[in-house]
Formats: C-alpha cells, sequence, structure tokens
C-alpha cells in the first residue's frame, strides 16, 4: 500500500438518506486500500446521520451540521483531506467497482495530468441505467466555448491542481464544478480516460432535474469573469438552451412517469 497515493472522497449530503447508503457503499467497497472517506451531511433529519454512524468507523471525518449548501460542504470536506488525489461524489451517484484505482493508475502513469474523468451512467431512482452521460474530450478552449462534457461524478483531481485554485466559489449554486474545472485546465492538462467509473442519478429532487436553469447563467458568469465576448459560442448556446427548456422539461417530466408506471 505504501506506493499507493492517498485518495480522498468527499460526500455532500442533505437529506438524502434514501440513495445516501448506496452511494457510501459504493466508495467503501471499492477494491483500493489507501482510502481517505470524508462525509459532510447539512443537517439532515430524515435519517441520514444514522446511516452514516453505521459507517463511522471507515470514514476518516465526517459532520452534520447545518451550512449554506452543497459548495460550502464540499470546501468544508476538503479542508480535512490529507490526500494526492481528490474527488467528490453526491450522495445520488455512485461509482463503479474499480474506478478509484483506474482513476489513480492513470494520474500515476500521466504525472502532468490535473484532471482525469471517464464516463458515466444516468440512472434513476432504482439504479435502473436510462443513458449514458455524452463525456469526451474537452480543454479550456473547448470548456469557454460551453463544450463541457465531462461528468462530475467520474472526474478525479490531482490535491496540488485543487490547492493551487481553491476552493470553490460558494457564490454558485449549480456551477461550481463547471468554474473548477475552467481553473485546473488553466493550470495543466485535463484528459478523458474512457473508462466507465460512476453512475449520475437522475430524479426528480436532484437538482440537475429541478434547478438546472440556474446553470447556463452560472457559466455565463465564468466565460465574462474571464474576458469572453457576447457573441461567443457559449452564448449562443445558452439562449438555446433557454428557448428548448419547456421541452426538455416535458420530455423528463414523461420519462419520470414511464419509469413510475
Amino acid at each position: 500500500m505504501s506506493d499507493l497515493p492517498l485518495v480522498s472522497i468527499v460526500t455532500p449530503s442533505f437529506n438524502q438518506a434514501y440513495y445516501l447508503e448506496k452511494t457510501i457503499c459504493s466508495v467503501l467497497e471499492q477494491n483500493y486500500p489507501n482510502l481517505e472517506y470524508i462525509i459532510v451531511d447539512g443537517g439532515s433529519t430524515d435519517g441520514s446521520v444514522e446511516i452514516i454512524k453505521q459507517y463511522s468507523d471507515r470514514i476518516a471525518w465526517w459532520v452534520s451540521e447545518p451550512d449554506c449548501g452543497q459548495t460550502e460542504a464540499i470546501n468544508k470536506g476538503f479542508q480535512h483531506a490529507n490526500g494526492k488525489i481528490y474527488a467528490w461524489l453526491n450522495s445520488d451517484d455512485t461509482y463503479q467497482p474499480g474506478a478509484i484505482r483506474e482513476a489513480v493508475e492513470f494520474l500515476q502513469r500521466n504525472p502532468q495530468v490535473v484532471l482525469v474523468y471517464g464516463d458515466a451512467h444516468y440512472i434513476d431512482e432504482k439504479g435502473m441505467v436510462i443513458g449514458d452521460f455524452p463525456a469526451a474530450q474537452t480543454d479550456l478552449h473547448r470548456l469557454r466555448r460551453g463544450y463541457v462534457h465531462i461528468p462530475q461524478q467520474a472526474s478525479f483531481f490531482t490535491a496540488a491542481g485543487w490547492k493551487a485554485v481553491a476552493p470553490l466559489d460558494q457564490s454558485f449554486y449549480f456551477a461550481m464544478d463547471y468554474d473548477l474545472w475552467v481553473r485546473l485546465a488553466q493550470i495543466g492538462p485535463i484528459v478523458y480516460h474512457p473508462r466507465l467509473w460512476a453512475n449520475f442519478r437522475l430524479h426528480q429532487d436532484a437538482k440537475t432535474i429541478a434547478a438546472d436553469e440556474r446553470c447556463w447563467p452560472e457559466m455565463l458568469r465564468v466565460h465574462y469573469r474571464d474576458g469572453g465576448s457576447r457573441v461567443a459560442p457559449i452564448v449562443w448556446k445558452s439562449w438555446l438552451r433557454k428557448m428548448a427548456a419547456p421541452y426538455i422539461r416535458w420530455k423528463r417530466k414523461k420519462l419520470f412517469k414511464q419509469e413510475k408506471g
């Protein structure tokens, strides 16, 4: 184990007891022996704390207290991290077996890389696969044009990279990961490794479903902050996304009705 770098995984959570244990188990059952797991709960009242306590002997640090949301929780978790490689896994998502080991092996072979990301399935409330995240290689230039293609659940970055650009901007509710990817891409290579590493759960209470209209305005904040043009592709994409929003919401509602039926 001495030659394996410590990996720190942070799970932010608030009232996600229905999914939380599956998330925890997907981390703790990885075939990676040098793992530091941190859970930051926002003061849940739905039984989440009882679930966390069941695994407390395998959790490096955890807390349950009111906070200002997911972004603050992630920052708080990494303040307690000691690893060489970082990632966060939201409390309704899961890792695929072997994901951490494969990510570590890639970063060890490619020490210049600051962020590596793989593929992710979309799964429903019951854990059934309903699609695939459109992961693809991107870079700083393409990120700033709005071509993200990075599944956060399947992303791992170096502690050195994090410390160079941290913390997450707590004024972001939705696009804090996009902001982080942009800042990491400014200091080193980010690489897509086409291996299935995670499951991205879609359900009616998920931010991706309930509040996705907040994503593109926040991405535009990053764009303009970094001197972006008002006629750049990311601006066009935001307007197209806004016009398509009614159809997307209808399609998602139809999907959830089919799942429940």
